[in-house]
């Protein structure tokens, strides 16, 4: 993988681990003690300057309570893999609000896609 993919792909996982950390109610502080780190090492995780491990994502996803594969699939550009992730999404949502959002979807795909 070109360093450039590799800098990308650790950056949107990092943003993934941060966008976890948060909805989990955690700091940094927190999440670092429960890994036995520094706080400093979460923040660069949380960057995208560090790529974690797979021991290190699955440590995570049992913080957060989440499954590991769910902060890949977020990062990841596979059109059936954004699918799931906004398919997840959707599920938080009531049913007048999903529809509300497919709708935006709707009309955005198609506009995008007449360019």
């Amino acid at each position: 993988m070109p360093e450039t993919d590799t800098e990308r792909l650790a950056g949107v996982i990092g943003r993934a681990i941060a966008k976890h950390r948060v909805e989990s109610g955690l700091t940094q502080e927190q999440v670092a003690e429960y890994l036995g780190i520094g706080n400093e090492a979460v923040s660069r995780l949380e960057r995208g300057i560090v790529m974690p491990t797979v021991a290190r994502l699955v440590e995570l996803a049992e913080i957060f309570q989440c499954d590991a594969a769910d902060m890949l699939t977020e990062a990841s550009g596979r059109t059936s893999d954004q699918a799931k992730y906004v398919g997840q999404l959707l599920a938080k949502l009531s049913g007048n609000d999903r529809a509300m959002v497919i709708e935006i979807v709707e009309r955005l795909a198609g506009r995008l896609a007449r360019r």
